[in-house]
Parts: C-alpha cells; sequence; structure tokens
C-alpha cells in the first residue's frame, strides 16, 4: 500500500513479482477444477436432472393434465381431495403447479421409467423433490419435461421452493412411489 503515487507511470510494464505468479497459477488451477466440476456433478450428482422445455399455453397443459388425470385415477387423496394418479410405466405424466397447489398427486411405480411434464398456470414455480433434492424452476407458459426413473419407494414431498405469493407456504404435494 503506496500513499504516494507510483515513480513510473506505466504500471503494467512492471516486472511481475514471483509470489503474484504463483497465485495466479492457484487462480488457474482452481478454475480449472470447478470447471471440470461442473459436468461431473452433472451427471453423477442426481440433483438437477437433464430436461428438455417446450412452449406450451397453460390453458392447454391444464387440458393434458386433466386428461392423464381423468384416465389414471386410483383414489381420491381424503384430506385435500386431489385425485391420486397412477398412470403406466413408460408414460407422459403431468403435474401442474397452480396457486397454491401442485395437481394431481402422482403414484409410481419403482425402477420404471416416466417422463414427466411440469408447468404452471399462473406464476413461477420451484419443483423441489424431497428429501432427493431435485429442484426445477417451473415458468407459467413453458412446459419442464424430464425422464425420471424412481429408484425407491415410499412417500416423497414436492415442495414450490420460488416465493408465489401469501399462500407459498402451504404449495406442497405428494409423488408415491410404489
Amino acid at each position: 500500500m503506496s500513499i504516494l503515487p507510483p515513480s513510473q507511470k506505466i504500471w503494467w510494464k512492471e516486472p511481475i513479482h514471483g509470489i503474484e505468479i504463483m497465485w495466479i497459477i492457484i487462480a488457474l488451477i482452481w478454475c480449472l477444477v470447478l470447471f471440470a466440476w461442473m459436468p461431473y456433478w452433472h451427471v453423477y450428482g442426481k440433483q438437477n436432472l437433464s430436461n428438455e422445455s417446450y412452449k406450451t399455453p397453460p390453458e392447454k397443459f391444464e387440458a393434458k393434465a386433466n386428461a392423464m388425470a381423468k384416465a389414471h385415477t386410483v383414489r381420491t387423496e381424503s384430506k385435500s381431495n386431489i385425485p391420486v394418479v397412477k398412470p403406466p410405466a413408460g408414460s407422459d405424466v403431468y403435474l401442474l403447479g397452480r396457486l397454491w397447489q401442485w395437481w394431481p398427486i402422482l403414484e409410481l411405480e419403482k425402477n420404471k421409467t416416466y417422463r414427466l411434464h411440469i408447468s404452471s398456470l399462473d406464476w413461477q414455480h420451484g419443483f423441489s423433490l424431497q428429501p432427493t433434492n431435485i429442484n426445477l424452476q417451473i415458468l407459467p407458459g413453458y412446459e419442464t419435461v424430464v425422464t425420471i426413473t424412481p429408484d425407491q419407494s415410499g412417500e416423497f414431498a414436492v415442495v414450490c421452493n420460488e416465493y408465489c405469493g401469501v399462500g407459498h407456504h402451504t404449495m406442497l404435494g405428494k409423488i408415491y412411489v410404489k
């Protein structure tokens, strides 16, 4: 640190000190490690799935979700009066977010593959599948499609992790895997 200006005004012609070169090399190596870590974590981290996204009007997506629910409803959840839908393995499954619920409740089979289509009818929502910690950003007018193969049985919570209004804290859904 200096109170007086440098004796030479052309600072970039000054030779670089050895300790500065060492820190530049350390920073470069660290950048390369982090750069390599990103694709590794994408493949082996199982947190943010590879997905496709399509522009879809909310009314059209709602019609697809209603048709799937009508065709494959097995029961209605007693507390929330939301249908529980059990689509066949390998099929397209639709889940929609709207103030303040995920609809419908899905019942999937363990070790079977599904194409999960998610969209919002109104605001931006966050799809967070707990406890697996899968996170997706769900936007109205866009259909996000992920291929999933549940490998654990149980009851999984779908939580909205993007603030969507006063009822945000109640926006919960379920996925059963049997």
